[in-house]
């Protein structure tokens, strides 16, 4: 059974801030290429978790192709807990705080 990505409450207000951002910049539809984006990132981690660098721990980082941003998340039994979707320029230890 391929597991599933499971947002934390943080996570989603990472991609619902990223998502405002991306929206009020003065490119039609750059949110809409933003959220698109981040759905093939979770696919991929989906098929396959073990692909992605562990950055601490059981803690992994998926980052985005188009879009400076990584996905945090970890796996617990048939779920995947991510817990931040956070911009390059960001502190990279956020995550910390968060697990």
């Amino acid at each position: 059974m391929t597991p599933r990505i499971h947002l934390s409450s943080t996570a989603q207000k990472d991609v619902a801030a990223a998502k405002e951002w991306y929206a009020d910049q003065n490119v039609p539809g750059l949110d809409l290429l933003f959220q698109g984006e981040l759905e093939h990132v979770f696919r991929q981690v989906e098929r396959f978790p073990a692909g992605f660098p562990v950055v601490h721990r059981d803690l992994r980082r998926a980052n985005l192709h188009r879009f400076p941003y990584a996905v945090f998340f970890h796996p617990r039994g048939d779920k995947l807990y991510v817990v931040a979707v956070i911009h390059h320029a960001r502190h990279p230890r956020v995550w910390q705080r968060r697990r």
